[in-house]
C-alpha cells in the first residue's frame, strides 16, 4: 500500500475528521471567547474599577530609552494574563455545562434502560405454539 493511500485510509476515518472538526470550531470559540472578554466583559469591569483598561496594565521592569533604539521597555503585563484568565474560566465554564449536560443524558438513557420487547404477534403466538407441540412429541 502506497504512502498516499495510507494516509487517504487514515484521513477519511471518522475520528480524524471529528477531531478536525473540533478543532476548527475550538479555534473559533476562542476568538469569540477573546472577543467576549476583551470587548464586553473587561470594560464594565475596568468602569467600576476607576476606569481602568486591564489589557495595558503592567509593570514596568525597565522604562524604555526614546534617545535610544537599543533600549526597550521590559515589563510584566499582568493585565493580559487576567484577560486571559478571564477567556479560560468562561471557555472551562462552558466546557463544564456541555459534559453536564451529556451527563444528563447519559443517566436519563440509563435510568429509561432498554425497553420491553414487543409483544409476539397472533402468527409468531401461534407458530410457537406449534413448535413447543412438536418438540413434545417423541
Amino acid at each position: 500500500m502506497g504512502l498516499f493511500s495510507e494516509f487517504r485510509e487514515f484521513a477519511a476515518r471518522g475520528n480524524v475528521v471529528d477531531l478536525a472538526v473540533g478543532v476548527i470550531i475550538g479555534a473559533a470559540f476562542g476568538k469569540i471567547t477573546t472577543s467576549l472578554v476583551d470587548q464586553v466583559v473587561m470594560p464594565p469591569i475596568g468602569l467600576l474599577l476607576g476606569e481602568v483598561d486591564f489589557s495595558r496594565l503592567e509593570w514596568v521592569l525597565k522604562p524604555e530609552d526614546p534617545a535610544t533604539e537599543a533600549v526597550e521597555k521590559v515589563a510584566i503585563q499582568y493585565g493580559a494574563f487576567i484577560n486571559t484568565l478571564i477567556q479560560f474560566l468562561i471557555v472551562a465554564f462552558v466546557v463544564f455545562l456541555l459534559v453536564k449536560g451529556i451527563n444528563r443524558m447519559r443517566r436519563k438513557q440509563a435510568e429509561q434502560g432498554d425497553p420491553a420487547p414487543a409483544a409476539p404477534t397472533a402468527t409468531e403466538a401461534l407458530l410457537t405454539e406449534i413448535r413447543d407441540e412438536l418438540r413434545k412429541r417423541p
